[in-house]
């Protein structure tokens, strides 16, 4: 679990965090705002309907607030007898205004929620759909984590500023400049004393704002920190204890927890101080009003109901204004989220086009001087050439990091040859879309992968048309039936934690019937019973030459005792090939599979 990960997980369980987070935490800025904006509204464009029935009931709301103190306003006079009129029909309107203020901030919320819902919708399918269609290269070459925050975390952003900062946004704007002009109509010169109030709340803003970042940023390093060592010390807490240094991650998460007591404490009062000294401004302001509101009542430029539409104006004016100050930092943060979000949507995704492969009852693979770079100037695979006879097993043999599993990458097209070619039966890849490639083709990686699902569903992974039968079969021959019968559901029990409720050497089996019932023309084996006991693999070797009779495979293994039954064995060295030939042939020669052979032989890892 990454940093940010363990951060997360412990501010949510930390009352009030999050608020104070999201209202004083440092926004994201996106390098090119405007055009990711001019995107985003892309989507608003889609829910036309939706838009322009929030846009109308926030207008409305806004309209309802900024008529209503002007009814009070009429009110007052005439109960103070300045003004003529009937008061019953002034309070029914102002009731009528106030009851359709709510009912619009209700439906404002309700169309905004339904919006921002829909739009996040689209566009966390389209990023989905995207992510499926990205070429191997790209996960290989970027943060999983990274990718799923953007799937999870940058998304969220987007739906928490749609549906609650830009209808807040759009309805300030509205409620300033509203408020502003009935303010000056009303009395222009106690608008400007109320302005003044209002430019010293964002002068308290600011300073306390940027006290509270600075302490919240602090804490939530700290915080990240601190689970960070929770997480490593819980996830190897065999190690710590089998090393002694309990007493020392104690004395460092207590170092940790102190900095993070201060920055807590630091932050907390920051924010607290913030609500008072906003009502004390607040509060003066309306001392104000009441003061040059009496002054210019008794001289005859207002009436008394107009002091007290001031005293509704003043705070409808200040609470808008401190709300789009924090609605900025968030649609920063929403916009810059969008921008990495826009980024995936942008990659060049696998090209999916190509012809069928050539159906043919069996498969011959030929290499043909294929070379290969992860990375410029830095071969990997250096004029690779080997045939892999039909229905022939072919083992790939050397040391770590010699090439052998990069093979297997090209011959699927999870990457791209530079340069040479790879056929199957005179079929060049290149040409053969890799759907159908990949349709003939099962693999089994040394690092097993299972998905939170029943048994039965993992095993049709390759195959969704295996009835029951072939399911049993394949379980029979990869040595799980009776494993997988004495799950509490047998077939139908569920994987928890992708494979995490059975053991390793179990999930591996599980994944070696999969590539059974997927019957695929060729076989992959990469290092297929590295995680299976001496017994288990001498039985799941047996089983492997039943199901590879008439079948091309091809074995990368470590464990040269599994591959001495090859028909070739290919010895790779730096991503080339320096021998090739049977077990024994191999062992006579004396050269570099000898040495690998007597090194295993002598208990050495290779």
């Amino acid at each position: 679990m990454s940093t940010v990960q363990n951060q997360k997980l412990a501010e949510r369980s930390i009352p009030g965090m999050m608020n104070r987070r999201e209202r004083f935490a440092e926004p994201e800025h996106a390098d090119d705002a405007g055009a990711t904006v001019r995107r985003i509204f892309t989507y608003f464009m889609r829910e036309r309907t939706l838009v322009i029935g929030m846009l109308v009931i926030v207008v409305s709301g806004t309209l309802c607030g900024i008529y209503a103190p002007s009814l009070q306003s009429d009110a007052v006079d005439i109960i103070a007898g300045e003004k003529k009129g009937v008061l019953s029909h002034t309070l029914l309107f102002m009731l009528f205004a106030y009851l359709l203020y709510s009912v619009c901030g209700l439906l404002q919320g309700l169309l905004s929620a339904r919006l921002s819902q829909n739009v996040v919708k689209r566009m966390r399918e389209e990023l989905f759909g995207k992510i499926m269609g990205l070429p191997v290269r790209y996960l290989d070459t970027h943060s999983h984590g990274d990718v799923m925050s953007r799937m999870t975390n940058d998304i969220e952003n987007i739906s928490t500023t749609v549906s609650q900062s830009l209808p807040s946004l759009f309805s300030g704007v509205l409620t300033v400049i509203g408020t502003m002009a009935v303010m000056l109509w009303y009395c222009w010169q106690l608008a400007l004393i109320s302005f003044a109030t209002v430019l010293l709340t964002l002068f308290a803003t600011k300073i306390l704002s940027g006290k509270v970042r600075r302490f919240s940023r602090q804490r939530q390093m700290l915080l990240g920190q601190l689970n960070g060592t929770v997480e490593e010390m819980v996830s190897g807490y065999r190690t710590v204890v089998a090393y002694n240094h309990q007493d020392i991650t104690t004395d460092d998460f207590c170092r940790t927890a102190d900095s993070l007591t201060k920055a807590g404490i630091k932050t907390d009062i920051f924010s607290g101080v913030m609500g008072p000294v906003m009502n004390c401004i607040g509060n003066i302001g309306f001392v104000m009003i009441a003061v040059f509101g009496g002054y210019f009542s008794v001289n005859g430029l207002i009436s008394v109901g107009v002091i007290s539409a001031f005293i509704v104006y003043a705070k409808q004016f200040g609470r808008p204004i401190n709300e789009i100050a924090q609605i900025y930092g968030q649609i920063q943060t929403a916009v810059a989220g969008a921008e990495r979000v826009f980024a995936v949507l942008d990659e060049t995704e696998e090209d999916r086009c190509g012809e069928a492969l050539a159906a043919e009852e069996k498969a011959t693979v030929t290499f043909k001087n294929v070379c290969f770079s992860y990375e410029a100037k830095t071969p990997v695979i250096k004029n690779f050439t080997l045939t892999v006879p039909a229905g022939k097993k072919v083992a790939l043999v050397g040391a770590t990091g010699s090439g052998k599993t990069t093979v297997v990458n090209l011959l699927m097209r999870f990457y791209e040859i530079e340069s040479g070619e790879i056929c199957i039966n005179g079929q060049n890849i290149r040409d053969v879309a890799r759907e159908s490639l990949r349709q003939n083709v099962a693999i089994v990686l040394q690092d097993t992968v299972l998905f939170s699902d029943t048994v039965r569903s993992n095993l049709k992974y390759g195959n969704d048309a295996a009835a029951d039968k072939q399911l049993m079969e394949a379980a029979e021959m990869s040595r799980c039936r009776e494993m997988i019968e004495l799950l509490p559901q047998g077939y139908d029990t569920v994987l928890t934690g992708s494979g995490a409720n059975i053991s390793q050497g179990q999930r591996q089996l599980l994944a070696i019937a999969r590539a059974f019932v997927a019957d695929p023309k060729i076989l992959i084996l990469d290092e297929a019973t590295s995680n299976v006991d001496t017994r288990t693999e001498k039985a799941i070797q047996d089983a492997m030459q039943r199901i590879m009779q008439g079948r091309t495979s091809i074995v990368i293994a470590h464990r040269l005792s599994t591959i001495r039954d090859s028909d070739l064995i290919v010895v790779m060295d730096h991503g080339e090939i320096v021998e090739s030939g049977s077990h024994e042939a191999l062992l006579a020669k004396k050269g570099k599979y000898h040495e690998l052979y007597m090194t295993q032989y002598a208990g050495f890892v290779t």
